[in-house]
């Protein structure tokens, strides 16, 4: 048997001044994909012959340029009518927070276009990222299997492609005509309300893992939705797939009662943690006895796909008439200052206007630094990574150091910060380009807090003047 393997890693934020282009890609092919893709070892152990598609790693940022989406989309399509008489089945890993300038979601758009070249019955699986939108379509029409990875952060993703893998493994050998259920929930919720470690999202997986126990289901799915461009299929969902054909009814049954569970729970979703407005977090922070500290800046968070430009918790902590705990910001991209400073010597004192000045939220402050260690700035983005140059300065009379990028990073792996050259277990306190905190930085974190901030990620999406989603919708409409 063979089973054909590609991948689409994209999320769109709409709310930055820049577009997805093919610079923003990295793309495998042949065996460098096959040897890469999550899920081959259990094609491998069920000796299911493995043919590559492309995968195309792009990771959180602007929206898509057509003529890029075009080529990935073309690649995809193109290996499909190859071998559309030699495999037996689809195995996919999209995002689904995905957008198309003038199309609409790219992730969605793929699995139709297969599924008119394939035709109604060959299987095909999809794994997907919960900030991710879905449609009756996409899910009960295009996909045979869908599931998302149960957690936030993602610590599971290998784990559920591997599931998926499985079930697409069970589905080729004992053929049966199932296909998903979906029901759309009006509700629209930042990543940062649905923390898989915290109420309700950790009912909601606990009530899915016991529906999985039935024989007659193979996988349920909860989604909480993208929220960064405004489309009209934005909002959460859960997906729900019987085991056999006579299991049809009852997977029904089984969607109403997880939607109708997920649905009464609305008003438990909170941000996790310690979320306070700017000042506020930035006092807390400051007050603390214990180190290492952490703040997100959450309205610049690179991992939704905003820029990381914004200077705001920077100018902050400059402003502040007397300052005795040392401060790490990790990163500021810039892409202008990182290229000067990169030609000058370490241990060059200089000043400098960091910041590229967009808008209020990146306007640039003038500082006296000195060039303290140059290195790498590293992006994981889906199987690969993106590396580029970043400097690490140290602000003159002021105990702030500074790892300014010539790309946008969120640094939240232990790598990251190697790679640059800085441990910032070394700080009282780290300002990092996220919303909530990744494992990594919690474990060794004494004290952390979301700050909310203003920018491309703006958290109280109740603020954000939606034109194309479905209304009502809570918490933007009191339902």
């Amino acid at each position: 048997m063979k089973v054909l393997i590609g991948a689409f890693d994209t999320e769109s934020n709409a709310y930055i001044p820049v577009m997805n282009n093919m610079t923003d890609y990295r793309l495998t092919f042949g065996n460098d994909l096959i040897e890469n893709f999550k899920g081959g070892d259990i094609f491998r152990a069920e000796g299911i012959e493995m043919i590559p598609a492309v995968a195309a790693s792009g990771g959180p940022s602007g929206v898509l340029e057509r003529d890029t989406f075009d080529y990935i989309e073309g690649q995809l399509l193109k290996a499909v009518r190859r071998h559309l008489y030699d495999i037996d089945g689809i195995f996919l890993n999209l995002h689904g927070g995905s957008e198309v300038e003038g199309l609409g979601s790219a992730d969605h758009h793929i699995a139709r276009e297969i599924r008119r070249i394939v035709g109604p019955y060959m299987p095909i699986a999809i794994v997907c990222d919960p900030h991710g939108n879905l449609s009756k379509e996409y899910v009960e029409e295009s996909a045979t299997i869908i599931r998302t990875y149960r957690h936030s952060p993602h610590t599971d993703a290998d784990e559920t492609c591997d599931r998926v893998a499985k079930m697409l493994c069970g589905l080729l050998k004992n053929r049966r005509n199932i296909h998903s259920v979906y029901r759309r929930l009006p509700m629209l919720f930042e990543g940062e309300q649905s923390v898989s470690t915290d109420e309700p999202v950790r009912s909601i997986n606990a009530y899915m893992d016991a529906l999985e126990k039935d024989p007659r289901i193979m996988s349920c799915s909860w989604h909480v939705g993208y929220t960064r461009h405004d489309t009209p299929v934005a909002g959460c969902g859960i997906v729900v797939i019987p085991e056999t054909e006579a299991d049809q009814a009852y997977a029904e049954e089984i969607a109403d009662k997880l939607a109708a569970f997920a649905w009464d729970r609305r008003r438990e979703f909170h941000f996790t943690g310690l979320a306070q407005e700017p000042d506020v977090a930035l006092k807390t922070a400051l007050a603390q006895n214990a180190a290492p500290c952490v703040i997100t800046d959450s309205g610049d968070n690179i991992t939704s796909g905003s820029c990381g430009w914004n200077t705001y918790i920077l100018r902050q902590v400059i402003d502040l008439p007397k300052l005795e705990k040392s401060v790490l910001f990790a990163s500021i991209c810039d892409p202008a200052a990182c290229r000067k400073l990169w030609t000058m010597p370490v241990g060059t004192q200089t000043q400098l206007r960091l910041g590229v000045g967009y808008d209020e939220m990146s306007a640039p402050v003038e500082l006296d630094i000195v060039i303290k260690i140059k290195g790498e700035s590293l992006r994981p983005v889906g199987i690969s990574a993106i590396l580029g140059h970043c400097v690490t300065v140290s602000v003159v009379d002021r105990p702030v150091d500074i790892i300014i990028t010539d790309d946008r990073a969120g640094y939240y792996k232990k790598e990251q910060f190697d790679r640059a050259g800085v441990d910032w277990l070394d700080y009282d306190i780290t300002v990092v380009k996220l919303g909530y905190i990744f494992p990594e930085l919690k474990e060794k974190a004494a004290f952390y807090v979301m700050s909310l901030t203003g920018g491309a990620t703006q958290q109280k999406i109740w603020e954000i003047p939606y034109k194309r989603i479905l209304r009502p919708m809570f918490p933007i409409d009191d339902i």
